[in-house]
């Protein structure tokens, strides 16, 4: 796959965990694969934003389409991060409130409604 993404199955829900520099470069890579998860209806995806060292608005970009494309099959999004860095620009950006992420894959799990 990618060294920008990392993709498991919790309790019938993919996590979808992003790592590293998410630039345009990360950007370009991750978005086949994200679309792919993102193409049928599904319960819900978690994404784990936990592991980002840095995004730009090419990741941010990727991030509302991901959201966007799950929320339109009727599924569910729901996103990670703790970090103060990636918060900030979540916040600057005007996403945080979109986003609304959890501290944990665990507590984005049960948002979705599975354990």
């Amino acid at each position: 796959m990618s060294p920008y993404l990392r993709t498991r199955t919790i309790d019938g829900c993919v996590v979808a965990e992003l790592s590293g520099e998410i630039d345009i470069v990360a950007a370009m890579e991750i978005t086949p694969p994200l679309d792919a998860l993102t193409r049928a209806p599904g319960p819900g995806l978690v994404v784990d934003l936990e592991p980002v060292d840095f995004i730009d608005c090419s990741g941010l970009s990727v991030l509302c389409r991901v959201r966007s494309r799950v929320r339109g099959n009727g599924g569910q999004v729901q996103f990670v991060c703790s970090r103060p860095p990636t918060l900030k620009v979540l916040r600057a950006t005007g996403l945080l409130n979109a986003f609304r992420p959890v501290p944990s894959v665990y507590e984005a799990l049960a948002r979705i409604g599975r354990p």
